[in-house]
């Protein structure tokens, strides 16, 4: 039994203003595995007070690279425990063992990544006048930090999702108020020992817990600045109304049904092994999950036979076991939601490949077997609702048109990959399809590549160099040209 009895505000663990805590369950064995505090109003004032007050001081103030070289320090304590991290988010959140212990690299190579940017992003540049009667004058345009951010993260995933919003905005000059997800909870408070063991800025990092009541307070607060929220589109289009009433901007990662491609000249086997990778390790929990196939017709029984094969090769099972590939679903309601899916794609005519139900010889933990179907309409609701588990759906095209019109035919737009032996003719398409993270022959996410959302899926960007911009405000002062201003 882990329990947090405190928040991270102003630079130091304090007691909540609430009696109220949260248990967290274990998806695996149903147990009760942890507890932790479920902030209040009068936390929340608190915590973004904390963030208006360090803002306002000298880090908005700082040099970027020195802010660049505070987050490397906290990098380097958050790494110091990771090792005490990892399995604690696989108690908690069921993600296999192996895949908690990945997320260290990729959390890294992202923060190294925004460093170095920030290094040399143009947080102020001088441009000369349109106007031939301001031919004396300059337009000097400044990044200005837009305030305090509201960050809002989701279960899966949350320490990388957690440092793809907080590298941009720490860097741009902003300060946070983290809150973090009821249900992964004891893992992030490892943020905060980091943080005050790096000794940095109080208030730059404030991190509460809870559960919805605790995110609207934070999104609903009018010190808060800018909100950026990861979560499903209702959740998201509440954020984005509570913005919307205060007239402050929003960054939303929602939803997903991403497309793979497959032109009929595409290698099968790796086309298969590469989808199962996006989803199958976090039990289909993944927002970019290419679990939606689109196979050429004349090749469709070999394209299903492929996914069948793979699906063997990720055992399903306790995600501690460093040989389970793929663990548990997050709760009781979300197995119920992903087996009630499962029986009305059953019902609309979709044909059971694989799984189909709860796998056997694990009626104790929130599992749903890996489930793979065939003869699916892309009409059809499991092909064009998100369904957020281990399940993988085959839709035959007839063609690159076809696929197309397929691929976007959706009211997501999150991922995707696009397949073929002629890498042109791939590329082609992918310049078509209405997602904001595209792969050639495999998709993976990179630091360097921006990942925003069509349609449902979002508004405003995440990772590349582009993240800075919804932390900044563009602010243009017009300067005489002779010289006498310097940059």
């Amino acid at each position: 039994m882990l329990t947090r009895d405190k928040l991270f505000i102003d630079g130091r663990w304090v007691a909540p203003a609430t009696t109220e805590t949260l248990n967290v369950i274990n998806p695996a064995t149903e147990e009760v595995f942890g507890s932790i505090p479920a902030a209040g109003a009068a936390d929340v004032d608190r915590a973004v007070a904390a963030a208006r007050q360090a803002f306002e001081g000298p880090w908005r103030r700082l040099d970027p690279t020195e802010r660049g070289a505070m987050l490397l320090r906290f990098l380097d304590e958050l790494r110091k425990r990771w090792d005490d991290l990892a399995p604690i988010y696989t108690g908690e959140a069921g993600f296999t063992i192996t895949t908690s212990h990945k997320i260290e690299g990729i959390v890294s190579q992202l923060v190294n990544f925004y460093v170095d940017q920030a290094a040399v992003y143009p947080w102020m540049e001088r441009r000369p006048c349109h106007d031939v009667e301001q031919g004396h004058l300059d337009v000097i345009v400044q990044q200005y930090p837009v305030g305090v951010v509201g960050a809002i993260v989701p279960w899966n995933g949350p320490q990388l999702i957690t440092m793809m919003k907080l590298a941009p905005a720490l860097l741009a000059g902003c300060t946070a108020v983290l809150k973090t997800a009821p249900e992964a909870s004891l893992n992030m408070a490892y943020y905060g020992d980091a943080w005050e063991a790096a000794g940095l800025p109080a208030g730059v990092l404030n991190i509460l817990t809870g559960g919805a009541a605790t995110g609207a307070l934070l999104a609903e607060h009018p010190g808060v600045d800018r909100v950026s929220f990861t979560g499903s589109p209702s959740n998201g289009r509440s954020v984005a109304l509570a913005s919307a009433r205060q007239l402050k901007g929003v960054t939303l990662e929602l939803g997903g049904k991403s497309p793979a491609i497959l032109l009929d000249d595409a290698d099968i086997e790796a086309a298969a092994l590469n989808c199962a990778y996006t989803f199958l390790p976090g039990a289909g929990q993944q927002c970019i999950a290419n679990a939606r196939v689109l196979a050429p017709r004349a090749r469709y029984d070999e394209v299903v036979d492929a996914f069948a094969a793979v699906y063997d090769k990720f055992p399903i099972g306790d995600p501690m076991d460093p040989n389970t590939r793929v663990g548990p679903v997050i709760s009781a309601h979300s197995r119920d939601r992903v087996l009630g899916m499962i029986e009305a794609a059953k019902a609309e005519g979709a044909k059971v490949v694989k799984g189909g139900g709860r796998p056997a010889g694990l009626d104790r933990g929130f599992y749903v077997d890996k489930t793979l179907f065939r003869d699916v309409d892309n009409s059809m609701s499991i092909a064009q609702n998100e369904v957020f588990g281990p399940v993988c759906v085959i839709i035959p095209h007839d063609g690159d048109e076809d696929a197309l019109r397929l691929a976007n035919d959706s009211m997501y737009g999150l991922g995707g990959s696009v397949w073929s032996a002629d890498q042109q003719r791939a590329f082609d398409v992918a310049k078509e399809v209405r997602s904001g993270a595209l792969g050639i022959n495999g998709f993976t996410l990179d630091p360097a590549g921006p990942l925003g959302g069509f349609r449902d899926s979002g508004i405003g960007c995440e990772r590349g160099v582009e993240a800075f911009r919804d932390f900044l405000q563009p602010k243009g002062i017009l300067v005489p040209r002779d010289g006498s201003i310097v940059i």
